[in-house]
């Protein structure tokens, strides 16, 4: 089990991390308020790019610092009601549950995922990146573990700030 959350914990990490080419204004790495009106045309292009891609998105002002906000869909992957399978099975299917995730990563589709780390009904958390909520369930739904029956989804919007990072 250990070495099952090490590796989706390092799946998660390679899949959320990405180059910076500079150091945050912040700690926070959200830019003071003396670049917020360099970055207004910025946040003009990337907001009409999601929305004629289908994306929704809303603006946030807090002071001088403005957030492009979109919505992304959290899947909650949950204990499913077929896990009987053999430890050989279960890990083939933990294998392709993986590459899955990569794929999806690579993609586009997928912006975080990890597993939740005890053995509760719920197994893992992915944060979707499409433009609607039937697409991440139907990206979801093709994961081989949820195909198994050995986890089932559960999808629900969730904002946040586009460009946002883990701390």
């Amino acid at each position: 089990m250990k070495k099952l959350i090490l590796m989706l914990g390092l799946i998660a990490l390679c899949i959320s991390c990405e180059e910076r080419t500079e150091k945050p204004e912040n700690t926070r790495g959200i830019p003071g308020p003396e670049k917020v009106e360099a970055l207004r045309p910025d946040i003009d292009k990337q907001e009409q790019d999601l929305k004629e891609r289908g994306y929704s998105t809303f603006r946030y002002q807090e002071g001088d610092t403005a957030y492009l906000m979109q919505q992304y869909y959290l899947v909650l992957l949950k204990a499913g009601p077929n896990r009987s399978q053999d430890s050989v099975e279960a890990a083939e299917l933990q294998k392709q549950h993986m590459a899955h995730l990569n794929r999806m990563g690579k993609e586009g589709h997928v912006s975080l995922a990890g597993p939740i780390g005890d053995d509760g009904e719920i197994r893992g958390i992915v944060i979707y990146n499409t433009a609607t909520q039937k697409e991440a369930d139907s990206l979801a739904r093709v994961d081989p573990m949820v195909e198994a029956g050995r986890l089932e989804v559960e999808v629900y919007p969730w904002w946040a700030a586009k460009g946002g990072k883990l701390n």
